[in-house]
């Protein structure tokens, strides 16, 4: 259990920004922060984040809240995990009790699988360090490779013993059930049989964003043919290999400094590059290169650098990966190394500043290096040229940007030797293609949908839910703010004895004009989340005079965190779409926080009016109602309707 004063110190601690700065690569907007969306596919920002209310929206998924819920909803931490996660990046010192037997077994599966995970990265570390075939065997190795001990303990590599099933057995004595070791892939079970997949094996730990062991990848070290070099984590609900890179956990904050990421193959490349000093620097584990992986990259730069070994097959299967980070909008250069060396071996035998040397002076743009690349396989051949120049030209096809296309169409021009016209037409061919198929996807998606459209009855708005939100908006953003209220009320006057409204002004807190004046008509919230959130607030309101917003959002389930969050940053969808840079300026709503309040309330009051004389005349169409007495209700209720409207009219018309 975590003490509650532990709590409160993370909370006050915890900045929104520096968190989910570790995570996604935030701008400046104004007041606020703003960046690709971590939960979407997107190219355009849609995720703010606002230091002075210290939470965050996601206006793609819909998804919102502080730093805590950040993780739980990026990390997929439980709220304890939350807190611990954000207690070591801000150094505050944090109780832990260690989890019972009970415990671990009501743990959900995904957690008992992060568990499990974590138990056996540290127990493939004392493997290494602390028995003799750890030392002899996995330790040796990783000192031959130049590791210190510092970097081994940093990237927690170890050690699985050449035992059929030493990792199982000490696993199950500490009561993790075998269940959760087989969908890891720890443990393969087969009838009777169990044992360790990656014994004999030194290990590298794959974690997560936020240092979350995910999987593993081990290397074998004996001769055995018939066994794979490298062995993975077979896929699980925590571990997805496209969706992963080795080293992002090391690298994320040095990417986002230097806004440029290097991307190796092997394991073994960034631990090298890592030690050598240079830590933006990631791998893709030995799969191929996907989408996902390079979307985890742009949330952190636009800059990529593509290092590969100096031999036929990296070069290759480096080209591969070029259109794929392309087709994201990204900045992509090239690196090679010279033949025989990889990134390991070149870091290896450089101090930092010529390993940083050589890359600034060889990393060409991609076209240069794809265009000097392919030209050395076509040689003389017109018909491998003129293939090589449709291979550029459709890897252009692919940047989103059409004016980054055009210019790597001059450059293509330049180095081929041939005209930009012929170039720009083979593109519009490509992309002429590329929409026409896309056009035939989209209206065969349209007529799907249109089918479920039309089966869909129209929704009309909700007027009162939107009024009861109005309300809570009211009360978080200005619940704690005096204002000059002008209540119109009705005098008769002296010389002509007619009824005229009057104003009559009075101080008083917003959370207390609002709440007398629903009391006062007795007016209740119909959605049950509002009438909820509502009294919640009116209470701390009541009990906290120095209100804030971070403070109470902190207190609330997630659901409800979200839900508040949401109501925070509408506003601030504005500033996603530059309005006032187009000379759009969205009138603020402190300009006349009053006559905001006011026309909310008198809004409400006339909805509820006209509810009220529409069930009245579905009474009338009974045959047992007291028609006459229903009517003279109803002139009561449309009497009140009409003040009320003078009065809102009065209120809209004041100026502000």
């Amino acid at each position: 259990m975590i003490s509650k004063s532990t709590i409160e110190q993370v909370f006050e601690t915890a900045r929104v920004e520096e968190v989910i700065g570790d995570f996604v690569q935030l701008k400046k907007s104004g007041s606020n922060f703003k960046g690709l969306s971590p939960f979407s596919d997107e190219r355009t920002p849609s995720f703010m984040v606002s230091p002075v209310k210290q939470i965050w929206k996601d206006f793609s998924s819909g998804k919102g809240g502080n730093a805590v819920t950040f993780l739980m909803e990026h990390e997929h931490f439980t709220y304890p995990e939350a807190i611990k996660y954000l207690a070591k990046k801000y150094n505050i010192e944090i109780e832990e009790t260690e989890q019972t037997n009970e415990q671990k077994e009501e743990a959900n599966e995904r957690e008992s699988l992060y568990l499990v995970n974590e138990f056996a990265s540290d127990y493939f570390q004392k493997n290494l360090f602390k028995t003799d075939q750890g030392q002899a065997i996995g330790l040796s190795y990783f000192k031959e490779r130049g590791f210190t001990n510092e970097t081994i303990k940093k990237f927690n590599l170890g050690y699985s013993l050449e035992e059929w099933q030493a990792f199982t057995d000490e696993a199950i004595k500490k009561a993790y059930q075998l269940d959760y070791l087989e969908k890891t892939g720890l443990t393969i079970v087969k009838e009777d049989r169990k044992f360790d997949r990656f014994k004999g094996r030194v290990m590298f730990p794959i974690h997560s964003m936020s240092g979350r062991v995910l999987g593993f990848g081990g290397r074998i070290l004996g001769n055995d043919k018939k066994a794979a070099k490298y062995l993975n984590s077979p896929e699980s609900e925590v571990y997805h290999k496209s969706k992963v890179l080795y080293g992002l956990y090391h690298a994320k904050q040095s990417i986002a400094k230097e806004d440029n990421c290097y991307l190796v193959e092997g394991y073994t490349d960034v631990i090298q590059f890592h030690q050598t000093g240079i830590k933006n620097v990631v791998a893709s584990s030995g799969t191929a290169l996907t989408p996902e992986q390079i979307r985890l990259i742009n949330r952190l730069t636009k800059n990529i650098t593509v290092l590969f070994d100096g031999d036929a097959a990296g070069i290759r299967a480096s080209i591969r990966g070029i259109d794929l980070i392309l087709e994201q909008g990204m900045n992509v250069k090239v690196c090679s190394f010279p033949e025989g060396e990889d990134p390991d071996s070149f870091a290896k035998q450089n101090t930092l500043e010529e390993l940083t040397i050589y890359l600034e002076e060889n990393a060409k743009d991609f076209i240069q290096f794809k265009a000097s690349l392919l030209m050395l396989d076509a040689k003389n051949d017109p018909i491998k040229k003129a293939e090589t120049i449709r291979d550029i030209v459709n890897s252009i096809s692919k940047i989103p940007d059409q004016i980054k296309r055009e210019i790597y169409i001059q450059e293509c021009s330049r180095i081929m030797d041939i005209s930009e016209n012929v170039l720009f037409s083979t593109l519009a061919q490509i992309n002429k293609k590329e929409v026409q198929d896309a056009n035939t996807k989209f209206k065969t998606e349209q007529k799907a949908f249109q089918v479920i459209k039309d089966e869909q009855p129209k929704q009309k708005v909700n007027l009162q839910y939107e009024l009861e939100r109005k309300i809570i908006e009211i009360l978080l953003l200005y619940g704690n703010e005096t204002e000059d209220f002008e209540d119109l009320v009705l005098k008769e006057d002296e010389k002509t004895g007619d009824l005229k409204l009057e104003p009559v002004i009075h101080k008083a807190k917003v959370f207390e004009k609002i709440y007398l004046d629903l009391q006062e008509d007795e007016m209740q919230f119909s959605h049950p989340k509002f009438k909820a959130l509502y009294y919640t607030i009116i209470d701390t309101l009541h009990q906290e005079p120095e209100f804030s917003t971070k403070d109470f959002v902190n207190k609330l389930d997630m659901e409800t965190a979200n839900e508040v969050t949401t109501i925070l940053m509408e506003d601030e969808r504005y500033a996603l779409h530059d309005w006032e840079r187009n000379h759009i300026i969205p009138k603020e709503k402190t300009e006349s926080i009053a006559q905001l309040v006011n026309q909310t309330i008198l809004s409400l009051r006339c909805f509820l009016i006209d509810k009220k004389v529409a069930e009245y005349q579905q009474d009338t169409l009974r045959e047992e109602s007291n028609s006459k007495g229903i009517l003279e209700d109803v002139k009561d209720y449309l009497g009140l309707k009409m003040l009320l409207s003078r009065k809102l009219g009065k209120v809209i018309g004041a100026k502000v």
